[in-house]
């Protein structure tokens, strides 16, 4: 077995295409401290973990650079078994606070239950010293490596949803949802004001100027932020506005799948809820309707001229 031993450094440099709000935000979340904290990394060099074994501090660089840190590895000439306690190092990288999960081997900040497989440790040993009557197996050594990736062991973090907005990210059902939503509420704002009329011809105007506007607001804000999600500029959403490849390119909006992880927009939406999964396949319903009126309504038409004898 080799004797050399690695750390891991970070200088406050980001991947490429990452934003550092984002990056504060991951790390935050991996290391489950505050963003104060994790932003005193971006000072300046910083030993984030020493005394690892080579694999053990690639795992460390690969869940940081998930999170969009670019860290690398160094060989740690000092060998020391403690963790950096400078001022510029979260209080929660500090070696005082870290254990061992007995179940699964994850090293984590000293808590009550393990990030990696959620156990409650208490309970957990109590079950362990219990009698058993089950078949005894290997035990489970507290040093041995971790049997997962870092980056498994933290929550995901969502981006906030905001309707009218040019920022964020939504997915290929909640694009559909808002849409059919934007739509009805069009129509019925449209309906209402066929039916009560308008007082003047400059006020029916400014109605129906008041009610456009809105509807491109949401659908402008709703196309960006679906780009957004594939990664793509918001300014592509101009393509809509051509004949043809319009509709085509809004298709393309409906196929394309988001990206899972973080991209230069921001972090992932939420997972889709009950409401939006129902009001996305309301669509099909709409367009089934529409089939049968193109189909309907010329027939009825030709029917009721040949009824009338013209």
């Amino acid at each position: 077995m080799s004797d050399l031993r690695y750390k891991v450094v970070f200088d406050g440099q980001l991947m490429p295409g990452m934003e550092k709000e984002t990056i504060l935000l991951n790390l935050a979340t991996l290391f489950k401290s505050d963003l104060q904290q994790v932003s005193k990394l971006f000072k300046g060099p910083t030993t984030i973990k020493k005394d690892l074994s080579e694999l053990e501090a690639e795992r460390y660089v690969k869940a940081l650079r998930q999170a969009g840190a670019l860290a690398r590895k160094e060989q740690d000439l000092s060998s020391m078994l403690t963790l950096v306690s400078d001022d510029t190092t979260p209080t929660l990288l500090q070696a005082s606070e870290t254990m061992i999960c007995p179940k699964c081997s994850y090293e984590q900040p000293v808590d009550q239950e393990c990030s990696a497989c959620g156990i409650i440790i208490e309970k957990y040993q109590a079950r362990l010293a219990a009698p058993t009557s089950a078949i005894p197996g290997p035990a489970l050594s507290p040093y041995a490596p971790p049997k997962a990736e870092l980056k498994s062991s933290s929550p995901q973090h969502y981006g906030k949803l905001k309707v009218l907005s040019l920022n964020g990210r939504i997915g290929r059902l909640r694009f559909l949802a808002w849409s059919l939503v934007s739509a009805t509420v069009l129509a019925l704002f449209s309906l209402i004001f066929v039916a009560l009329g308008s007082s003047s011809a400059l006020g029916g105007a400014g109605f129906t100027l008041s009610i456009t506007l809105l509807a491109l607001a949401v659908t402008l804000s709703i196309g960006v932020q679906r780009l957004h999600d594939m990664g793509w500029s918001g300014w592509l959403w101009l393509i809509s506005a051509i004949p043809f490849v319009g509709g085509l390119f809004t298709l393309l909006l409906l196929i394309v799948p988001g990206n899972r992880e973080a991209n230069r927009y921001g972090p992932p939406p939420p997972p889709n809820s009950t409401s939006v999964k129902v009001l996305a396949s309301l669509w099909l319903v709409v367009v089934i309707l529409g089939i049968l009126a193109a189909i309907a309504v010329p027939a009825y038409y030709a029917y009721t001229l040949r009824a009338t004898g013209h």
